[in-house]
């Protein structure tokens, strides 16, 4: 006994060895219920105590054993074969990664997970859209771990973040005037040689600032952003009468406000 004190693995070496020493030793260090053939649940509940680690260690453990285990921590997941839903859902309340030890998990599981942990769709194989799309409206960078993002995606992480840009730079001339609609900030982001025309760039605000539902955000920003005077020339005074002339009654009265509290 005095031996299994100093080192709880010095078991495996003792013959026969008692109860008395095998629950001795688990106390010591869960892990030594490795070398136990047939352990009671006694032991099993005391290896398990020490270290959660354990339940690898148990063939065919109890929802009770697997409860204890996981709560301790999601990663021991890691150790337990096919992990039932109930599980998992147990799980994910701790981290969102925990999908990884989910096989073919369904919509419900993938939602949980990026509720919890942005950047669990790492690790989901095939995202369901509505997946991606949540995902992108807590952080645009969920989208990198997505191989082809669907266009809701994109639009729900460039409204929300114009730097979201980054990872849609191959979009096509159409998909980038689309962006610049949904936020004008998007060319902030933009390199020279993917630049809108002038002409292409007044088209765009006129769509959108025309509109009777346009956002208080994107006037604003139209206003305030001084990218579109450094590289298309317009001053503050162009971006009045632009609109004056082509804004809706809603967009005009947010740029009276806008220009107010700058001065």
């Amino acid at each position: 006994m005095r031996m299994i004190k100093i080192n709880p693995y010095a078991l495996q070496h003792i013959p026969n060895p008692t109860e008395e020493m095998k629950l001795a030793a688990l106390r010591e260090n869960g892990l030594v219920l490795e070398f136990i053939k047939d352990p009671t649940r006694e032991m099993q509940l005391t290896a398990l105590q020490n270290t959660a680690k354990a339940i690898r260690f148990i063939l065919h453990p109890s929802d009770e054993f697997l409860r204890r285990a996981v709560r301790k921590s999601w990663t021991n997941l890691a150790y337990i074969d096919t992990p039932p839903e109930w599980l998992i859902r147990d799980a994910l309340a701790q981290s969102g990664w925990a999908i990884q030890y989910a096989e073919n998990p369904s919509e419900e599981l993938q939602l949980l997970a990026v509720r919890n942990t942005y950047d669990a769709i790492k690790y989901i194989k095939k995202p369901t859209p509505r997946v991606q799309a949540e995902a992108a409206a807590i952080n645009y960078m969920s989208l990198r771990y997505v191989a082809e993002p669907t266009f809701e995606a994109q639009c729900i992480a460039i409204q929300k973040d114009e730097q979201a840009i980054r990872l849609f730079m191959n979009a096509d001339k159409k998909t980038l005037l689309h962006f610049l609609k949904l936020n004008i900030l998007v060319i902030r982001y933009l390199p020279r040689n993917k630049l809108v025309s002038p002409e292409e760039l007044t088209d765009v605000l006129k769509d959108t600032l025309s509109k009777d539902d346009v956002s208080e955000k994107y006037v604003r920003d139209f206003i305030t952003c001084n990218r579109i005077e450094t590289e298309y020339g317009w001053t503050q005074i162009d971006k009045l009468y632009f609109v004056y002339h082509y804004g809706s009654r809603k967009a005009k009265r947010i740029t009276v406000d806008e220009k107010l509290k700058i001065q």
